[in-house]
């Protein structure tokens, strides 16, 4: 058992460290490049009694940095909802944007984007976050009600997926009708939110991400044991004292909450909550204790490969973040449904 944990233990300071070292090219790198030196420049100038930061300076702090670390929130928050919900249907083909989390936050912030001006709650800091949630909470209950076996209540994998392309549809048809009938800045920033991009990161959006995500992880860390004992099944976990119903709803809500305040910054980027839990189940098994953490970090790094991927291919424009997860999340998710076809 010493040794179990020992191994773990290193394994999550090798991720620590690999996604310290992500984090410095993604700051580095870019449509601009900044030296160190000039980093280590932009970084001083905030501390107390130094010069205004100069042009340069203020790009970095303003617009590269705020994007480097709300990166990494993003990905974290996606990664964790991914772990999570493949530990509630104990099925590795399970992610957030397969039961229209994602969707439906995208089409709460299209929403808020088309009509937040005639109702006047712009103003407000949460006001989009708040809308996200509000979607992507109506979208997860259409498809678990609407998956849901009518003689025990629960919800197959198959008619799981299946009802969550087909509300994934639905709610995508909704945004591209508001992108319809929106004005040309609004109809701009849902096609961004549909793609999924990063260019609008701040520091605000950092901190009421940072909110989510952190909050969300310890949340999630505090039933792992429990998502332990719902492996060996429902009925053997409730033999163990896990009130399984409660359980499920209280994931449910923490998935909605960090996946649904994150797209509503970043637009819907797919596949991330896919591949990170399997990726950490093949180097050390299914451990939710493990796999929370190592999922937050493998997530936070591989988002980041994405968005400097996303930034360099045609700097000094740049692709669409979702574009590239979904590249590379496709071919993952054809592989994981070809390995379990007995599910089917």
């Amino acid at each position: 058992m010493t040794k179990h944990f020992g191994t773990e233990r290193a394994l999550l300071a090798v991720l620590i460290f690999a996604t310290l070292l992500v984090l410095a090219a993604s700051v580095r790198y870019g449509a601009v490049d900044f030296s160190i030196p000039a980093i280590g420049r932009a970084l001083v100038s905030l501390l107390p009694g130094r010069p205004e930061p100069t042009l340069e300076q203020r790009i970095f702090l303003e617009l590269r940095l705020p994007r480097a670390v709300l990166c990494l929130l993003v990905g974290a928050s996606l990664g964790v909802g991914g772990a999570l919900m493949q530990a509630l249907f104990q099925n590795p083909i399970v992610e957030p944007g397969l039961v229209g989390t994602s969707s439906g936050a995208a089409f709460g912030s299209a929403l808020f984007f088309v009509l937040g001006g005639v109702f006047q709650i712009g103003a407000s800091r949460w006001s989009l976050p708040l809308a996200a949630c509000l979607g992507g909470i109506l979208s997860t209950y259409l498809v678990f009600l609407l998956a849901r076996s009518r003689e025990d209540g629960r919800a197959s994998i198959v008619l799981l997926l299946l009802t969550g392309l087909a509300v994934n549809a639905l709610f995508m048809s909704a945004i591209g009708f508001l992108s319809y009938i929106a004005r040309d800045p609004q109809a701009r920033s849902i096609t961004f939110w549909s793609l999924g991009t990063l260019s609008g990161a701040n520091w605000r959006a950092v901190q009421i991400v940072a909110v989510s995500t952190v909050g969300g992880t310890l949340v999630a860390l505090r039933y792992a044991k429990q998502l332990n004992a719902l492996m060996i099944g429902e009925e053997e976990a409730t033999y163990l004292g896990v009130n399984v119903n409660r359980l499920k709803w209280i994931i449910l809500s923490v998935n909605v909450v960090i996946v649904a305040v994150a797209t509503a910054f970043t637009g819907v980027i797919s596949f991330v909550g896919l591949v990170v839990p399997h990726i950490l189940r093949m180097l050390r098994g299914s451990d939710n204790r493990f796999l929370i953490v190592g999922s937050a970090l493998v997530g936070a790094m591989l988002l980041s490969l994405a968005d400097l991927i996303a930034r360099l291919s045609l700097r000094p424009a740049e692709l669409p973040i979702g574009i590239v997860t979904s590249a590379v999340g496709v071919p993952v998710f054809l592989f994981l449904l070809r390995r379990r076809r007995y599910v089917f």
